[in-house]
């Protein structure tokens, strides 16, 4: 019996909606990681992006636990000496809350050409709404 390796001709790809609303952020961005990689899937193939797209809802309603609000520092450097900049993730919540899951479930997926490819697959939205309806986008229950 041969083992089956997956190629990016006969990977098969649909498309889910998440809904975040109150749930904690790092399990929402666990089981988003999880769906664009495509381990949910019998064919997973670790060098073969065999993912789905996914489309996050409600991401200003994510809940974080404990004090993450005000201790929780988001951080970037523009490169030039000098040019650290810092916002919390309460600030960040309030100002961009795409911003915020999109950097949890890209910590989370590989950083090289192959997470590159599975993170265009992600939509991420502040409201309920989405304009993905021609997809056929089915709910995930997590």
């Amino acid at each position: 019996m041969k083992t089956y390796m997956a190629n990016s001709q006969t990977v098969e790809r649909k498309w889910y909606v998440v809904d975040a609303n109150n749930k904690p952020l790092g399990r929402v961005a666990t089981e988003v990681a999880r769906i664009l990689k495509g381990k949910h899937k019998p064919t997973y193939t670790p060098h073969v992006d065999t993912g789905d797209h996914v489309i996050i809802l409600n991401a200003d309603k994510v809940a974080l636990t404990g004090n993450k609000l005000q201790d929780k520092m988001y951080y970037r450097h523009s490169g030039h000496p000098g040019g650290l900049k810092s916002v919390s993730a309460g600030t960040l919540r309030a100002k961009n809350p795409e911003r915020m899951l999109k950097l949890a479930v890209w910590g989370m997926i590989p950083h090289n050409r192959l997470g590159r490819k599975m993170i265009k697959k992600l939509r991420v939205y502040k409201g309920d709404q989405h304009p993905h309806q021609a997809q056929q986008p089915t709910n995930w229950e997590q």
